[in-house]
């Protein structure tokens, strides 16, 4: 899996927002929001490849949290990221 290219990580206050960088990666439409630990993870794997235990040994190893739920937790971001468009994988 990969962060799709063109697309960063932007802080506007207290929100994190995936967005295009150039204007062939802008679409007004669709703005995607991430929480902060997906922006976390986000800033962790942009421009590498990564798989679901990647994200899951990054939550581990930032929260205290059970490795199931770290598991659950990177599945459902993973998922997301596929669904919204911004990871291929």
């Amino acid at each position: 899996m990969r962060t799709k290219k063109g697309l960063r990580l932007r802080t506007i206050g207290r929100e994190y927002i995936v967005s295009g960088e150039g204007l062939e990666q802008v679409d007004f439409n669709k703005l995607i929001a991430l929480n902060k630990s997906a922006a976390y993870l986000w800033q962790e794997v942009e421009g590498y490849d990564f798989e679901v235990q990647t994200l899951t040994g990054l939550l581990i190893a930032k929260y205290d949290i059970s490795d199931e739920q770290a598991l659950a937790d990177a599945a459902d971001v993973a998922d997301s990221w596929i669904k919204a468009g911004i990871a291929e994988e």
